[in-house]
């Protein structure tokens, strides 16, 4: 599992994380919630060992990432996998050719096995036969579903997503949260997702939490979570402009 103890993280004046503190359970799908500038993609950096924090503790499977070198965070980082927001897919290069990109730095692989892979995880992920072409050649949510086919080719033991249903219809959002729900069912991988999409984080989530003021307020069951009687939390699910959140955001102008 992942775990956060009493995590602060400050970028000069300004504090984000101020003694977060939340675990991600093994094979769980947990969705971080929270407005504008709460601290969701910092919180996902330090996650993926690409920020280390000002003070508390960060472990992966028990190990604590903030002490370690640099060799051995880069061994811990293999088990992760990220899908970008937009995707971030190398235009230069085929469909095929971006999927088999991390395979083909390890170097581990000979070229027939890698694709194979990649064959492999265009058709989990419901695209058979386009390797050859380019993403500028595709649909919103193609390019989406061809970043997941690359994000498991590593096949990681970690896989984060950062808001992936942004930009796309709600038809195939929802397309999206399914093959999400698939992929975990499939793979039993452990999940991190970050969203400002509800409708998402209710479908996809064993777990979500939500992060004010550099916090976790609240972790709990999707069902929980829009049920809940937390001014915050209740505030934030139900888009509501009043509440705790308005007079916070007022107190500063």
């Amino acid at each position: 599992m992942i775990q956060f103890e009493d995590v602060h993280k400050a970028f000069g004046r300004n504090r984000v994380l101020r003694g977060c503190t939340i675990d991600v359970r093994d094979g769980e799908t947990l969705t971080i919630i929270g407005g504008s500038g709460s601290g969701k993609s910092v919180t996902l950096k330090l996650m993926l060992g690409l920020l280390k924090p000002d003070r508390g503790r960060i472990l992966i499977d028990g190990q604590n990432i903030t002490d370690m070198t640099e060799e051995k965070r880069s061994e811990v980082q293999r088990q992760f996998s990220y899908v970008f927001q937009g995707g971030a897919l190398f235009d230069s290069m085929t469909v095929g050719e971006n999927v088999a990109f991390g395979l083909q730095q390890l170097g581990r692989r000979r070229p027939e096995e890698i694709e194979a892979i990649v064959r492999e995880k265009l058709s989990v992920v419901g695209l058979q036969g386009i390797e050859g072409l380019k993403p500028s050649e595709l649909s919103g949510g193609m390019r989406k579903r061809v970043a997941i086919a690359r994000s498991i080719a590593m096949s990681p033991k970690y896989l984060f997503y950062d808001e992936p249903t942004t930009g796309l219809d709600p038809i195939m959002s929802d397309v999206i949260n399914d093959l999400i729900i698939d992929l975990h069912r499939k793979l039993g991988q452990t999940g991190v997702v970050i969203t400002h999409d509800m409708r998402s984080a209710y479908k996809i989530s064993s777990r979500i939490a939500m992060l004010y003021e550099g916090k976790i307020v609240q972790a709990d069951t999707p069902e929980n979570i829009r049920n809940s009687a937390d001014p915050l939390v209740k505030q934030f699910v139900t888009g509501s402009a009043q509440g705790p959140i308005q007079m916070k955001v007022r107190a500063y102008e």
